[in-house]
């Protein structure tokens, strides 16, 4: 999860940055002044582009679903308008962000066959949908406890996103064995 790592790090630079009214000047700073005063899903789609770049591995496609998945729940969120960004705001959005990398390497350790779920598709539904729910209460619960919010470190994204995932991929694995054991 380097990539994750590395572009939600990239991204909560951007972001702490652009509190208090600096949007402009910080969308300027990386390239992306012809964004300033556009929805805020097209300037995260921008941002995205820069933290994390199309093509690569796995790791890579990853870190960008994340992102995408981010950018859908910012509404959702009530996060409208990037050039009124608070910190609450920003760890909300990295929280959303850890969250769907994470959710997003366990469904593709689950392609990749290394967890395996039930046959049953409604079983296997379930259990994504408390998948996530779990992973994003325990972002939620990493974040709060570390207080990351607005002095958010390489290495707390790190040990965020490694115990998170490790717990959820324990987890996940002892779910998917006590649905395939049930009659």
């Amino acid at each position: 999860m380097a990539v994750s790592r590395r572009s939600t790090a990239q991204l909560a630079g951007v972001l702490n940055s652009a509190i208090g009214g600096n949007a402009a000047a910080i969308l300027r700073s990386i390239g992306l002044e012809r964004l300033a005063d556009r929805p805020i899903e097209e300037i995260f789609l921008g941002i995205m582009e820069v933290v994390c770049p199309d093509g690569g591995a796995i790791d890579d496609s990853i870190a960008r679903e994340a992102f995408v998945e981010t950018i859908v729940d910012l509404a959702e969120n009530g996060i409208t308008d990037f050039d009124t960004l608070n910190a609450a705001q920003v760890q909300t959005i990295l929280e959303l962000n850890v969250a769907h990398a994470i959710e997003a390497r366990l469904c593709n350790d689950i392609g990749a066959q290394s967890i395996t779920l039930p046959q049953d598709a409604q079983a296997a539904a379930n259990i994504q949908e408390q998948l996530f729910e779990f992973v994003a209460r325990n972002v939620s619960d990493a974040f709060t406890a570390s207080q990351v919010g607005t002095t958010m470190t390489q290495e707390q994204v790190t040990r965020t996103i490694d115990t998170v995932y490790e717990q959820a991929y324990s987890i996940l694995q002892s779910m998917a064995e006590t649905e395939a054991d049930r009659p």
